[in-house]
């Protein structure tokens, strides 16, 4: 189920630099017939975009705003599989695997995000032999990084995987002005989720890291100060 604000596919100021970069490797007639039947769909901020268990009816470009990705774990608690940036595509492996969606789509802040109906995808999907090695480039990178994250719970002390999750978030949405304060807002629930560790440790370890001086809290926004250290905790291997 999709919950829309508005949408407009015949002239949308908010997308098409990262829909002509995803499919700037198609043949032209394959990429107009994309850009025909696209839909730029407004949602904000906590609104689902699709939830875990539902078919897929086409897939999704994140243009503006932050995602993310959630699954349902044990006893009701959601795991945070993937956060989403601009430009990123979500919605494709259950849509080219005819499965249920395995995770839901949460917006973190108001968002435009494009909808290529599922029917015209798998169409041009079919034929666009360049297109195709795009989608496996983009399934393979994102299996590379499940499988290190797996690695990384199985392996690291929360405290290292916590330091890491600070940095990804560094590097998924970049810094403010200030050039220090993350360009997110994450709940300290949210931020165990992405860590894989219960909200308290999250929280205990989050103030012991502001007691050492290498990031600061301004409300639930997350400052680094010291960025050398934070990479020093987070044990990176290079």
């Amino acid at each position: 189920m999709e919950y829309v604000m508005s949408s407009d596919h015949t002239a949308c100021r908010y997308c098409g630099k990262y829909l002509s970069d995803i499919f700037s490797v198609s043949a032209p007639e394959h990429a107009e017939a994309i850009a025909h039947v696209k839909q730029c769909n407004l949602y904000k901020k906590g609104q689902v975009i699709f939830q875990e268990g539902a078919h897929p009816y086409g897939i999704y470009c994140i243009n503006t705003g932050k995602v993310k990705l959630s699954h349902s774990g044990d006893e009701g608690r959601d795991q945070i599989i993937r956060l989403v940036k601009p430009g990123d595509l979500i919605g494709y492996k259950a849509l080219i695997s005819n499965e249920p969606y395995t995770a839901t789509a949460t917006v973190l802040e108001d968002s435009a995000v494009c909808f290529i109906p599922r029917d015209v995808f798998l169409q041009v999907l079919q034929k666009d032999t360049a297109l195709s090695l795009r989608m496996m480039q983009i399934l393979t990178s994102e299996l590379r990084r499940a499988e290190t994250k797996i690695t990384h719970l199985a392996q690291k002390p929360v405290r290292e995987r916590l330091a890491e999750t600070l940095l990804t978030l560094k590097e998924t949405y970049g810094l403010e002005e200030d050039e220090q304060t993350i360009n997110v807002t994450l709940s300290r629930e949210e931020i165990a989720n992405l860590v894989g560790t219960a909200t308290e440790s999250a929280i205990r370890l989050l103030s012991e890291f502001k007691k050492e001086k290498v990031i600061d809290l301004p409300g639930k926004k997350i400052r680094i100060l010291r960025l050398q250290q934070l990479i020093k905790m987070a044990n990176l291997q290079d």
